[in-house]
Parts: C-alpha cells; structure tokens; sequence
C-alpha cells in the first residue's frame, strides 16, 4: 500500500501550475456522451476519477482516445448500453452524471449508484424530483438508479437545497427535452457555469448559469465540439493555504482569480499577503497566523472542499477559531489524525473550535477522505519530524502529480511502498 512520507520544515517556495478542474472534468466528459458526433476537451485532470468515468463510458461504448496527457477524443456514435454498472464506477460519485446525459440523449439509464468520498449523505433526491418533473420514471433496483421516458418535457423545478449534482444532471437532461426548462434555486458552482458553456457550445440553449436561475430551451440535437476545461478552484486553495501553512511564498498559476475570491479573503484575514495578477495568484505567508472564524456555504460562499485545509491552518493560528460545517455532515473525521499532530481541537456537531497551537508533530496518520487527505499532508509539512500518510488513493482521486508539485516548491515528501523506503527517506532527509 503506498503511502506519502514527508519531513515538516521546509517553506513551500516557487511557482506551481494548476490543472484543469476535476468538477468540471467529469460532467462535462459524461456529457460528451449526449452527441454522436466528436468532441475533443482539452486541460483534463489525469486523475483517478476521470480515468475511471472514461472507462465506465468506454464499457457502453463510447470511443475515448487521450490525444496526451490532458486531451481527449471522444465519439459516442456506437453506444451499445443503457447500462453502466463497471465495478469501479460504483467508488466514484460522478457517475451519477451519467443518468442525466443517456437520459438526455436516448430518454433512458441504468447507472450504478455512485460512492466516492464518505463526507456524509449525498442524497440524490433532488436529481430524482428533477428526473420525474421532465416526465422520467425513475426506480433504484439491484444497485441501479433505472430512468426511462417516453418523452421529456421542459417544465419549471424548484430545488429545495442548492445541490451541485442536480442542478448538473437536471441541466444536461433538459438540454434535449421538448420546451423551455427553468431550474430555480440552482447552484451557482464555477463548474456548473463550465458546463453550461460547453453543452451551449454543442448547440444548446442555456442562460443563467452562474445565477440561481437557469433557463434551458430544449434543442433536438446536440453537435460536436473543441472545449477547454476550466482550472481547478480546489487545487489552486489548496496550494495557497499550503504556503500559508509551511510560512511560504508560492505563486499559484493558471487560474481564475474571481473563482478563488472566498480563499482569498480567509487568507488575507488570518494574517497572509496576496499578489493578483490576471491568471495567478502569489500567496506570501511572513508573519504568525491570525485566528478567524468560516462557515461554509454553496458558491460564492466558502468551499466545503476547503474545509479541511483551512482547519489544518487555523490549528497554528494565534488564538480561537470557529469553523462551521454546513454542507457535509461527516467532514471532521481528520480531526482525530490532526489531533495525533498535536492539533487542540474540539469537535461539536457541525462545528470545530480550534485552539491555536506552537507546532505539530510527525506522526502515522490516515487520509480518510480525498480533500482531507491532501489537508493532512500540509499539516506533515509544517510538522516538525517525520510524518506517514496512509490511504493516499483518496489524494490520487482528484490531484495530479500532488507530491512532485510538493517537491518542486521544496517539501520533503515521498511516495513509499515498505518500512524499509521509509527508513531510506528518514536518513535521506537527516
């Protein structure tokens, strides 16, 4: 089993290049799906869980040629199933994109039900009450989430939470439903705004992305088309609160600054410097960490995925935080690991209260989820000694070349196989 071993101490200095965003990526590749001519994206994330949709598609028949690391090719002319059920796409939850895009397409799906992260419960109630106002009948049966209709028909839905899934399955299933579609109280995700874009630039009608609006007109079909990802929100906090952390200097490239602006001002709060430019961000981390108080909250509010990172940087902070989480029910189970660090913080319902300590620690400790995995390897940066992350499969889900990024800023960090690579890098590292 791999896992990362890493020595705190070192600032994090230079420039990293964000890649394309995993939240965008994989709607917008199942969405590929919904014409029989070819699409060729670009800036694709080589990630586990892109690698594992292309497959689930390629198991239906959808042609998926990489031009590369970060393009594909992709022609959906030969679907031969309405049935997805690959064994590894039930560990992802975006297969769920699936549905809305063969529903969209053929009016009927059969997808396994999705896994992915255990943050707490992702319901897809509201994709179903999506499903159903468009005319679908929807049945969950064997493990299969089973949608069929005989006709879609554009109609007005409310959603009762902000939901990111639905409001992308909805959005992808009434672009070829028969009359104007009207999502109202829809999420506002740069992602959800990223698809729009590309389904409109197959030929759909979608306005209001980026509102709690949408408005689809329904088209009868959809064309091919040349698309290019949008960079990673995630990715890009992450490696800003990173050099927040390790007391660092990084210039965080290849983004899109309005996207990051909630990062932004947390950083600036607790006592970080921030240089914008028009597609980067540098982060400089001089003086002691400031202790704030974040809740987060659907876009343009703070992001739950930046939940974890920003604990982990509050843990050093001079004084009382308070973080409240208002998304995922489960999203403090790194506490525990954090706390083996040295971390002071107790955990209340939904709400962390954290006590800023000197340092932490190295330790062994286990990523129990993909952002919180990469949140307690930050924590192993900043810790004196040597630290030993487990479970660093959840990391590979959603960040490229994570490590080799770490290591171009200067982190001591290394991925090891046995007790004996671990021994090899403690003397490596002194």
């Amino acid at each position: 089993m791999e896992q990362y071993a890493i020595k705190g101490g070192n600032p994090l200095v230079g420039e990293v290049e964000i890649g394309g965003a995993k939240n965008a990526a994989l709607p917008i590749l199942a969405a590929a799906v919904m014409t029989d001519e070819t699409v060729y994206i670009d800036n694709i994330p080589d990630v586990r869980d892109t690698k594992v949709l292309t497959r689930a598609m390629q198991s239906i028949g959808v042609m998926v040629k990489p031009e590369g690391r970060h393009r594909v090719v992709i022609n959906a002319a030969q679907i031969h199933s309405l049935v997805v059920e690959d064994d590894n796409i039930k560990k992802i939850r975006a297969s769920y994109y699936l549905i809305g895009a063969l529903l969209g397409k053929y009016k009927q799906a059969e997808v396994a039900l999705p896994g992915g992260c255990d943050i707490g419960c992702r319901a897809i109630d509201q994709h179903i009450k999506g499903f159903k106002a468009l005319g679908a009948e929807v049945l969950i049966e064997h493990g299969l989430i089973k949608t069929r209709a005989e006709r879609l028909i554009g109609c007005n839905i409310y959603m009762d939470v902000v939901s990111v899934g639905a409001t992308i399955n909805i959005m992808m299933a009434a672009a070829l439903a028969e009359g104007q579609t009207t999502i109202e109280n829809a999420a506002k995700e740069p992602h959800v705004v990223d698809l729009a874009n590309f389904l409109n630039s197959m030929g759909a009608n979608i306005k209001g992305a980026g509102t709690d609006v949408i408005r689809i007109k329904g088209v009868k079909k959809l064309h091919g088309s040349e698309y290019t990802i949008i960079p990673d929100q995630i990715e890009a906090g992450t490696f800003m609160f990173a050099a927040a952390i390790t007391k660092g200097d990084v210039m965080v490239k290849n983004v899109i600054p309005k996207h990051l602006e909630s990062i932004s001002s947390k950083l600036l709060e607790i006592g970080c410097e921030i240089v914008e430019a028009d597609d980067c961000l540098r982060v400089i981390s001089s003086k002691p960490l400031e202790h704030t108080h974040v809740k987060t909250l659907p876009y343009p509010g703070f992001p739950t995925d930046m939940q974890p990172q920003i604990t982990v940087a509050l843990g050093l902070s001079k004084g009382t935080s308070i973080v409240t989480e208002s998304i995922f029910e489960n999203r403090f189970k790194y506490v525990d690991e954090l706390t083996r660090m040295g971390a002071n913080i107790k955990v209340e319902g939904n709400t962390a209260i954290i006590d800023g300590v000197a340092k932490y620690t190295g330790a062994s400790i286990t990523a129990p989820d993909l952002r919180a995995g990469a949140a307690l390897v930050m924590a192993g940066l900043a810790a004196e000694g040597v630290t030993v992350v487990d479970d660093i499969h959840y990391i590979a889900r959603g960040y490229e070349d994570f490590h080799l990024k770490l290591q171009s800023l200067g982190a001591q960090i290394a991925v090891i196989n046995s007790e004996r690579e671990l021994q090899k890098f403690k003397l490596k590292v002194g």
